[in-house]
């Protein structure tokens, strides 16, 4: 995707505007040589900077641009909650005092407020007495918050490219995720750097124009003993940073070693803890040069995020990611587009384009692919159900191909329009981690990664990009990234891992992700099409009302990551939803006051999450639930039935479902058969459920599974299959909506 970019000048031109905050800025636009961003690339090898381009054309999702930074003048980094911004020369202490507004918002009375040359912050955990529901918690106390308070004073529409640059580490996602630590880390490691560049050069192929964007800034009315009110006159240098210093490579993962983490991640699906995980290891190689590595990586292997960062403290990034994380455009508070791409699926190149059509051909054929690339959809659409309105949640690009330099990925491109009270950065903690590096679901794939790697991730599976002061956001992952540190470069790499994987075969899988950069590093060591029109329907008769006006629905979540896409199909409807975590005081029932409760599917088992306490509550008041997939399995054993495990766990899966009466399912498919997408592990049988009627089991009647149980009278409905899936699209929305019927 193209950064904003306005018209071309054929000569210097100027722009005025004022932020939110207060600041007048000038802008001058001036074209320049594209060989100024060459020249750049060495200075980021010496100098704070960065830089990122795009090497693929992919219609309607990326086009090739390229821009570039070096010597910011501030920079805000967070090491855990604890957030510092420092002037990285004097333009920079121009602009401390705006910086040190937003910081005050988070600072503790009494508590030190910093300098001029230094302000600090850090972000207390919630109180035992904040409560955040569901569709609330990307505004939970967190570095973001110090960081939106920070992009609301600099907020202005004026200019696409003014904006923080830089890196988001993946320890970032505890503060918003409940994922305790395990491995040990360095306190004074950085999860978060970010630049604001005040020289920005941005090139755009496709309009072949390049142009320096240059800014001045002034505090007006400022009083003189807050120091410089201006930056005209002021140099743009800063310091230089350390020295690239060769140090010892350590020695590469012992064989095996991940074959035997995909063995442990196989006995976790067959509980049903998980669907799928993308556990990772490191490999290492000599790094001499940043500079001249990024350049040929992005020669040799082309990618949609490329990107080197200086980070400054003799830390660099280079990358050549092929994901990216999250974008968005459009004006805040009027249904900005949030667009994502996520990639699983994964298969070598051929050695010429009749060997990479075979290769395809079987990559598209591959049921265990197709699985990975649907689990990564569903969680994606559930991430955006969080923050996105109704309905707008769409895949807009299904199983797409993509080829890389040794790889070729099978891809999704998915898009929702944010509602009015989100912006960018909600959108960005939602999707936090993608669920392409971590897993589902996604908290507790989250906890097997820490559980069962040797190391903190730091860089990896975190993002790179900008957060613009317009509101868009443009960020890629950093997969096929290299982290270097005294002339080390740290590769690390990761395989999804379903029940169906073979430990040897993933474990070949993440060195030849490696490939590319260890063979780039080895030679630097040597001396959206658019959719067609449709024609307007046919007028129809007047619609019913929707399903769910004037419902209150509370959706209880264990911990699941699909429940946010359940809470969409639910509000579709009309439906007022509430979301929140399981364990929480049920004077809430009360309080809420809800006309259905929703039990999510969820990873684990029933007792994991004490759900019979919940259902005592529920039947006491007498209020209608519907249970989906755990929901189903804690309604079932709650009424006395048994469960079972299945001897092989069906993940991501579509499921021929047979509907053998009540009013659920009835009439909702042909011959009272539909494909429906089943996501467990834990299962029951007909004859060992107790209190229910079975409505729907699997179409196989020799060793038929339930799919569906009714208790009409006690208005209490479930079903095995999860309904907010794709692979449920043709009935899904249609269940929610009876339900919703059902329940009133």
């Amino acid at each position: 995707m193209t950064p904003g970019t306005d018209s071309a000048p054929s000569e210097s031109s100027r722009i005025a505007y004022r932020t939110a905050g207060g600041l007048a800025v000038e802008r001058t636009a001036t074209p320049c040589d594209p060989e100024v961003l060459t020249a750049l690339v060495q200075s980021v090898e010496h100098r704070r900077g960065g830089v990122l381009s795009s090497g693929m054309e992919y219609p309607g999702r990326y086009s090739r641009w390229h821009l570039g930074y070096v010597d910011p003048c501030v920079e805000v980094a967070a090491r855990g909650r604890r957030v510092t911004a420092v002037p990285l020369n004097d333009r920079g202490r121009v602009l401390m005092p705006v910086i040190a507004t937003a910081f005050a918002e988070h600072t503790a009375p009494g508590a030190d407020p910093g300098t001029a040359d230094r302000l600090e912050v850090t972000v207390p955990e919630p109180g035992p007495g904040e409560f955040f529901t569901e569709e609330q918690r990307s505004r939970r106390p967190s570095v973001f918050s110090v960081l939106r308070s920070v992009v609301a004073l600099f907020s202005a529409e004026e200019d696409p490219h003014l904006g923080l640059y830089g890196a988001f580490g993946y320890d970032l996602a505890f503060q918003f995720e409940p994922v305790e630590p395990v491995l040990e880390r360095d306190p004074e490691d950085r999860d978060l750097v970010l630049h604001l560049p005040d020289s920005i050069v941005v090139r755009d192929r496709k309009r072949e124009t390049c142009l320096r964007y240059t800014y001045e800034f002034t505090r007006e009315g400022a009083a003189p003993e807050a120091g410089p009110a201006t930056t005209h006159g002021l140099p743009r240098e800063t310091e230089p940073t350390p020295a690239v210093v060769p140090a010892e490579i350590p020695p590469p993962p012992e064989p095996g070693s991940y074959a035997r983490i995909v063995e442990k991640a196989k006995e976790r699906f067959v509980r049903g803890d998980l669907f799928e995980v993308v556990p990772g290891h490191r490999t290492y190689g000599a790094c001499e040069s940043p500079a001249r590595f990024y350049e040929r990586l992005r020669e040799r292997n082309p990618a949609p995020y490329e990107f080197f960062f200086n980070l400054g403290e003799g830390e660099y990034l280079v990358g050549a990611s092929p994901e990216m994380f999250v974008r968005v455009s459009g004006t805040p508070g009027q249904g900005q587009r949030v667009e994502t791409c996520p990639i699983s699926g994964t298969i070598a190149r051929g050695d010429d384009a009749l060997g990479d059509a075979e290769n395809i051909r079987e990559l598209l054929s591959s049921l265990k692919e197709e699985s990975e690339l649907t689990m990564c959809t569903d969680v994606d659409r559930n991430d955006k159900s969080r923050v996105c309105e109704p309905g707008s949640v769409r895949v807009i690009g299904r199983r797409q191909i993509e080829l890389y330099s040794r790889l070729i990925h099978t891809v999704d491109h998915i898009e929702g329009r944010l509602r009015p009270e989100f912006d960018a950065l909600d959108a960005f903690l939602t999707h936090m981690w993608a669920v392409t590096v971590t897993g589902a679901p996604k908290t507790w794939a989250m906890r097997f990664i820490e559980q069962h790697e040797t190391t903190p991730r730091r860089w990896y599976g975190g993002a790179v990009g900008v957060i613009n002061f317009n509101g868009a956001m443009n960020t890629g992952l950093t997969l096929r990234t290299a982290h270097i540190q005294n002339g080390v470069a740290t590769v690390r790499v990761g395989a999804t891992l379903l029940y169906d994987s073979d430990p040897d075969a993933e474990e070949r899988e993440t060195f030849l992700k490696a490939r590319a950069l260890l063979e780039t590093l080895a030679l630097d060591s040597a001396p959206r099409a658019d959719r067609p029109e449709t024609a307007p329907a046919e007028p129809e008769a007047a619609p019913l009302p929707a399903a769910g006006a004037g419902m209150r629905v509370l959706l209880v979540d264990y911990e699941d990551s699909f429940v946010n896409t359940l809470a969409d199909y639910v509000r579709r409807h009309g439906a007022d939803v509430t979301t929140v975590r399981h364990g929480f005081d049920p004077a809430l029932l009360d309080e809420l006051a809800p006309d259905l409760v929703v039990l999510s599917p969820g990873p684990g088992l029933p007792a994991d999450f004490d759900t019979a306490a919940l259902l005592d509550e529920l039947d006491r008041r007498g209020l209608p639930v519907f249970g989906v997939c755990l929901g189903l399995q804690a309604m079932v054993e709650h009424a006395g039935g048994e469960l079972l495990t299945l001897a092989e766990p069906v993940h991501g899966k579509p499921g021929r479902i047979r509907v053998e009466g009540g009013d659920l399912l009835s009439g909702l498919a042909e011959n009272g058969l539909f494909t429906g997408a089943r996501y467990h592990s834990t299962y029951t049988t007909p004859e060992r459920v107790k209190g229910f009627t079975v409505t729907a089991v699997t179409g196989d009647p020799a060793a038929p599974v339930v799919m569906a149980v009714e208790d009409p009278a006690a208005r209490k409905w479930a079903v095995q299959f999860h309904p907010e899936s794709i692979l449920t699209a043709a009935v899904g929305e249609r269940i929610i909506e009876r339900v919703l019927r059902m329940a009133r």
